[in-house]
């Protein structure tokens, strides 16, 4: 069978335009308690760059007899991050400093004990080109481990400080926004046998 070449069978699978990679907001549910939140309005509109988080399966090779099986090994959640523009009250980047200052004190070299008090749970929406929410993926159990530098610079002229956050993360699920008026279904992020949302 031939590969159609013509232009308009494909403008007919690219409904809704294709998502675009400029289209999203995040959001963190749960700052802890120890950090002054600097609102999620704030945040969402400063988080200028994200991701959606990586899938990864690692694979296990059994030999035998000169060949190698491959068997599904583990999940393993890599680590995400994200860069902010940073606001004129650093609102943001204190949140971060605090947050980070309490896994581990600047002087004291002491920190919280309890993972619960310092995990947090982000949010990255796709949006579509109307700002509806097509998709979502929470990520759960994050901190933050890295913090970047901001670099200051007489020559540096039309130009707004930004950072970066590297966080670790404990598992991601996904979901797909529904309309307004229903309710959004949240589907597991290993899609399994027997799963009713795997088909």
């Amino acid at each position: 069978m031939a590969t159609t070449l013509n232009v308009d069978d494909m403008k007919a699978k690219l409904i809704g335009g294709g998502a675009r990679p400029n289209l999203f907001k995040v959001s963190i549910t749960n700052w802890p308690m120890s950090v002054a939140n600097p609102g999620n309005e704030l945040f969402s509109f400063m988080c200028k760059m994200a991701s959606l988080p990586v899938s990864t399966v690692a694979n296990i090779e059994v030999p035998f007899r000169g060949r190698k099986l491959q068997v599904a090994g583990d999940r393993t959640f890599d680590p995400w991050s994200i860069t902010v523009i940073n606001d004129n009250d650093f609102k943001i980047r204190n949140a971060f400093e605090q947050w980070m200052n309490g896994l581990n004190d600047h002087v004291e070299n002491t920190g919280e004990m309890n993972p619960a008090a310092y995990y947090s749970t982000a949010t990255v929406y796709q949006l579509d080109k109307q700002g509806n929410e097509i998709r979502d993926y929470e990520i759960h159990g994050i901190f933050p481990t890295s913090l970047s530098a901001i670099e200051l610079d007489y020559g540096a002229e039309n130009s707004i400080e930004e950072f970066t956050v590297e966080f670790q993360v404990q598992y991601w699920t996904q979901g797909k926004s529904a309309p307004a008026t229903g309710n959004r279904p949240k589907y597991a992020s290993s899609i399994l046998p027997g799963n009713p949302h795997s088909g």
